[in-house]
């Protein structure tokens, strides 16, 4: 392996933005160093583009009316034992992993996704490529578990004293945090980031993230609900969703001075940083984000899965607020923009589980970690020729 210019394959899917977010923070990284050979390869994506295209989809429809069915995926294969299972998701992008891997010929593989068929790789073929694992969410599901995985970089003490628990070596489980964008550690002029987005500095700002896919449901009724219980400013993120947007054209011409509805938002840091509090879905990444921001947080109606093991983690923390439903949504709001002790506590919750620089304590220890596992081949590779 080449220090200086390593071969690294990172391993991704498109289960929601998060593992490719922590894909992309890792990528940059890797080039502000100056490393000219590496690759995000979406793995599922290429290998089987049809099922992959309908599986992310189903998982679209979680958010809505398919909870059940992820309910029963996610804990189902959290407690999968069935080795004729096992080994059908072992064997998934198998195939187009080896091609790559004979093409690309890497000396380093990291995943941002479970995705086992790399090191069900090692395993099969006795090829030893350094494999490391970033898990992108507060809990663990054990399908990010392998016994030939090199390392794991994870959030947090407790889901460390989590993977220990399943018989994991002490000293392969990093808490580094979990990567995201150089920006959120910026310093910023507010009076300038106001001007940008068309808010007023006299109100405060209650921001809502509708996610990437815009997966609120009942987003109108919530924004004019809540213009007419406050005098607040409301800034609404769209992402991607633009029916959504559409439909909440109506309350701009209604509520010119207090209602801002964005789309795709590149600078989201920037309205986390305005906002006095903020609603959004409990995905990895964006809890992530509020922790380096502190802006307090109301986590809305968390599906089955990560998303409510992430809620569960970040109340319990006091994080954030968790709520199931629009009464109680309302309530929270209020509260929270009237008591500004309870604001402060989970500014401080918040800023208290932030780990800063997670992108360059991954590269470095992963550059460390794959050179010792050369290291130890050497030897193997030694009697291997005294032997011949």
């Amino acid at each position: 392996m080449d220090k200086r210019n390593p071969k690294i394959i990172i391993l991704t899917a498109s289960y929601g933005n998060g593992h490719l977010q922590v894909a992309n923070s890792l990528y940059h990284e890797c080039v502000k160093r100056g490393f000219g050979n590496v690759n995000i390869c979406n793995l599922y994506s290429e290998s089987h583009p049809f099922f992959s295209e309908l599986t992310e989809n189903l998982y679209k429809k979680s958010f809505t009316f398919g909870k059940q069915f992820y309910k029963l995926f996610y804990y189902g294969t959290n407690r999968i034992q069935s080795k004729k299972l096992l080994r059908w998701y072992y064997n998934y992008g198998f195939k187009r992993l080896t091609y790559l891997i004979q093409i690309e010929k890497p000396d380093i593989l990291i995943n941002t996704f479970p995705i086992n068929a790399v090191p069900e790789f090692r395993r099969r073929t006795g090829k030893v490529i350094p494999t490391f694992n970033v898990i992108t969410d507060y809990c663990l599901h054990r399908l990010w578990l392998h016994d030939d995985i090199d390392r794991y970089y994870v959030s947090t003490d407790q889901l460390k004293s989590k993977i220990l628990s399943e018989g994991v070596f002490h000293s392969k489980v990093v808490v580094s945090g979990i990567p995201i964008r150089p920006a959120f550690s910026e310093v910023k002029d507010k009076r300038l980031l106001y001007k940008k987005y068309g808010l007023t500095t006299d109100k405060e700002i209650i921001l809502i993230l509708g996610g990437a896919q815009g997966v609120f449901s009942k987003m109108k009724e919530i924004c004019e609900t809540l213009l007419q219980i406050t005098n607040h400013q409301i800034a609404v993120v769209c992402g991607k969703n633009f029916t959504l947007r559409d439909d909440l054209a109506p309350l701009v011409s209604k509520y010119s001075e207090r209602f801002r509805p964005f789309g795709y938002v590149e600078r989201i840091d920037e309205l986390y940083r305005l906002a006095s509090v903020m609603v959004t879905k409990p995905g990895g990444i964006t809890l992530t984000e509020a922790t380096a921001i502190g802006t307090p947080v109301i986590l809305y109606k968390p599906v089955p899965g990560q998303e409510r093991e992430n809620a569960l983690f970040f109340t319990h923390e006091g994080a954030a607020i968790t709520v199931h439903n629009q009464d109680d949504l309302f309530d929270s709001i209020v509260t929270l923009l009237r008591n500004k002790e309870i604001q402060m506590s989970i500014n401080s919750s918040l800023k208290r589980l932030h780990l800063q620089n997670s992108q360059q304590i991954i590269i470095d220890d992963v550059l460390e970690e794959s050179e010792k596992v050369f290291q130890s081949m050497v030897p193997m590779t030694n009697k291997k020729k005294l032997g011949s």
